[in-house]
């Protein structure tokens, strides 16, 4: 257990401490917003019930820091999000509509229409498939946490000047563009338990990782790439 969590602590990766503020004092007092959770379905088809509630454990929180519900009263925020959820690619709406069902996989939060995308897929041939281009160009699809984008914008608002730490648990690469700016110090996290979020994020323990994937600025950067070609940088 203790090389576990030790594993954990040395995967986070610290992305961004403007004006050096963190480690994050002990007992101080934080605002957590809480996060909007969509119905749907997990990986494994499971129904997941709506919901509006803490995207951490409160009581881990509480032997960290003092919590409150008020912005004002907060010394600073910690949000917790996810990178984009945009789905596998494929959409049975789509069918219905009389499509090929092949839809865009964003890295973005807000809505995202395929305008570069290639005009022929690289992929296409199934036998069970009548057309060969899978192209999803000029194709919209919107992540299913979009809030999330929402919540770090307006808990910056909210705060009005003072820090604003983001913590984000990583699945993909993600376009962070869309909110770094309203962010003083962000982490990236891949499934780390909160324990090991808080004590990163007071100075427990140092943050030494490296991200395992480059982080794009935009999806042009994404489309443009010639994924089926080597690069040298």
């Amino acid at each position: 257990m203790a090389k576990g969590y030790e594993t954990q602590l040395k995967s986070i990766v610290m992305l961004k401490n403007k004006g050096g503020v963190l480690p994050l004092t002990k007992n101080k007092t934080v605002y957590i917003p809480k996060k909007f959770t969509p119905a749907g379905r997990n990986f494994l088809g499971i129904p997941i019930v709506e919901k509006v509630d803490y995207p951490v454990s409160i009581e881990i929180a509480k032997k960290y820091f003092n919590v409150t519900d008020d912005p004002a009263l907060a010394d600073m925020a910690l949000v917790f999000i996810s990178s984009p959820r945009s789905g596998i690619g494929y959409s049975m709406d789509d069918v219905k509509k009389g499509g090929t069902g092949y839809i865009p996989i964003s890295l973005q939060y807000n809505e995202y229409t395929a305008r570069d995308a290639r005009d022929q897929s690289m992929a296409g041939g199934d036998p069970q498939e009548t057309f060969t281009n899978r192209t999803y160009k000029g194709k919209k699809v919107i992540p299913s946490n979009i809030t999330d984008l929402a919540m770090v914008n307006n808990t910056y608002t909210k705060m009005k000047g003072k820090p604003v730490i983001v913590a984000i648990d990583i699945a993909n690469p993600t376009v962070f563009a869309e909110f770094e700016k309203n962010a003083n110090a962000i982490i990236a996290s891949f499934g780390a338990q909160d324990q090991a979020l808080f004590d990163i994020l007071t100075g427990a323990s140092e943050p030494s990782a490296l991200l395992p994937m480059q982080m794009p600025i935009d999806m042009t950067t994404v489309e443009s790439k010639h994924v089926d070609a080597a690069e040298i940088d």
